[in-house]
């Protein structure tokens, strides 16, 4: 019996430090506070692109009652709008907000998740990403680099840009330069053009002096802010350089995995619903915007010819399969993309592709 009660105290003992320990564990996860600083590669509060991260850093101090607040920088204000990447690699920055066709330099296949020329819109790419094995894939070519990625916003399909010379042909196209990033200016330079990747903060300024011939951003909401109407006279459609463009939340790696698992629901959950509101925002101001741009400003709104769209969407696929014979983690993204976009394509054809033709008639 004495032998029986000694080890019943001490299992009483035992069991009480544990449930201390995690109570003191538990405390301490609530109670630690967390200030981080997230850089951009849009000017600060920028409309849509800029308050995207600004929403976001809002919606997360709300959910965590004040326990994590995110400290928000423009371009320019601690990093360079290229220099988004490196920071938060690094670890200088614990967050950043921005393209990731942009890094195309140090991770090829990061473009599949901004924009690819004649590919996934952005209900698609949402769909690809979220639930057709596209994230797992981010993450990984994301991982080497110390990053954690997450979808935080999408355009939905841009304008191909502005124009101080008329598109009329292909020979048009030839010697033009045009601030154009990702693959799409890879379609531009093997069609005879010269791309440039400049910020968004420098491209009115070199529209208007001449530095470019042409350059695309988003489309009317973000393009009236700019100006660029001031600067150039033709506006071209489609946007086939970027369909459904896909902007990123990166997260320093090692800063994620410190988080208490709540912060980390609370952010994955805060980005999900920016996601969605800002291509709901840009859905509902991008006409409004246009009709300002033509009727008010006067712009000459083009759409591109059908043989000069025709020779960019072969180019581009031509492009797109080298990309994948030289690059196995191109190929392996490349293979994942292409395969839902077939898949999604072949059920458009009988849903959303066939009402629009039906609704616009």
């Amino acid at each position: 019996m004495k032998k029986f009660l000694t080890l019943f105290i001490i299992l009483g003992i035992t069991s009480c430090t544990n449930e201390t320990t995690d109570s003191e564990t538990v405390s301490t996860d609530k109670d630690k506070t967390y200030n981080w600083r997230l850089v951009t590669s849009w000017p600060k509060n920028y409309p849509g692109l800029g308050m995207a991260p600004e929403r976001i850093a809002d919606l997360v101090e709300e959910m965590s009652d004040g326990q994590m607040t995110i400290t928000v920088y423009g371009a320019e204000e601690q990093v360079p709008a290229f220099g988004v990447f490196d920071a938060v690699s690094s670890g200088s920055h614990q967050m950043g907000h921005s393209g990731g066709y942009f890094w195309k330099g140090k991770v090829p296949a990061a473009q599949f998740f901004t924009s690819v020329p004649f590919g996934l819109t952005a209900d698609e790419i949402n769909a690809w990403v979220n639930r057709g094995g596209g994230l797992e894939l981010w993450r990984e070519i994301y991982e080497p680099f110390n990053i954690y990625p997450i979808p935080a916003g999408n355009t939905g399909t841009q304008m191909f840009g502005w124009f101080n010379k008329e598109i009329n042909s292909l020979e048009d196209v030839k010697g033009l330069k045009m601030r154009i990033p990702g693959i799409g200016g890879e379609v531009l330079k093997e069609a005879g053009g010269i791309p440039v990747t400049l910020p968004g903060g420098e491209l009115f300024t070199a529209l208007q002096t001449g530095v470019i011939d042409a350059t695309e951003w988003v489309g009317p909401y973000n393009d009236l802010t700019f100006g660029f109407h001031q600067a150039a006279k033709y506006y071209y459609y489609p946007g086939w350089h970027e369909p459904g463009p896909m902007l990123e939340l990166i997260i320093n790696l090692d800063e994620w995995n410190s988080l208490p698992k709540h912060l980390q629901v609370i952010i994955e959950t805060a980005t999900k619903a920016v996601n969605q509101d800002m291509l709901d925002e840009y859905l509902a101001k991008n006409n409004q915007a246009l009709t300002e741009l033509v009727e008010v400003h006067g712009v000459e709104l083009r759409r591109l010819p059908d043989d000069v769209i025709e020779e960019f969407k072969t180019i581009s696929d031509q492009i797109l399969e080298e990309l994948a014979q030289e690059d196995e983690t191109i190929a392996k993204v490349y293979n994942s993309y292409k395969s839902f976009k077939e898949d999604v394509s072949e059920y458009h054809k009988i849903s959303e592709d066939a009402f629009i033709e039906a609704r616009n008639k």
